[in-house]
């Protein structure tokens, strides 16, 4: 073996023994301390405690919705979003045009954020019209908020019938379902 091929030889078993026990000392050393947890208190005002429908809950609220439509043989796409303006559930009616969709998502979200109908929201435009390029908002009739205790937990959209005040009837049949 020449000079050459014995030095990169030796390096490269250096390298590997190196290694394993570079490996070895990690893998006895001791773990990393887990976080502390924080615990919540009574009377504790770090937290606070939030309500949400559950998704039986939004489904029931969602479908009760379309039913009202759809017994007034208008063709709508329901939605239901959380306090967050997540989508927990939308139901698009059999015929329902394909902007009905993200029309309901908005106009849920839309109530919810403000907690109030998005028809009397529609009606704040000619005070604040700038309140129309806020993203994810839709001011038209069609949106209502569920509340619990006076706060806003969720909201409930409705589009595609042909008027606004149709489909803000027809989301407040959803709102009335949540107290049967």
């Amino acid at each position: 073996m020449n000079t050459r091929t014995r030095v990169l030889t030796g390096t490269a078993l250096a390298v590997a023994l190196g290694a394993g026990a570079l490996g070895a000392v990690s893998a006895n050393a001791a773990p990393a301390a887990a976080p502390a947890a924080v615990a919540k208190k009574d009377g504790d005002k770090n937290f606070t405690t939030s309500t949400h429908l559950t998704v039986d809950a939004a489904t029931r609220a969602a479908q009760a919705a379309l039913d009202a439509a759809e017994k007034e043989n208008q063709k709508v796409t329901v939605a239901v979003v959380d306090r967050n303006g997540n989508t927990i559930v939308t139901l698009r009616g059999d015929g329902a045009g394909p902007q009905s969709y993200e029309s309901a998502q908005r106009k849920a979200y839309t109530a919810v954020s403000w907690n109030a109908p998005t028809s009397v929201l529609a009606g704040r435009l000619a005070q604040t019209p700038n309140l129309k390029d806020i993203p994810g908002t839709l001011f038209l009739g069609g949106g209502t908020p569920v509340q619990a205790e006076g706060a806003p937990v969720a909201g409930i959209g409705v589009a595609g019938a042909p008027s606004g005040d149709l489909d803000e009837k027809f989301a407040k049949a959803g709102v009335d379902a949540l107290d049967k």
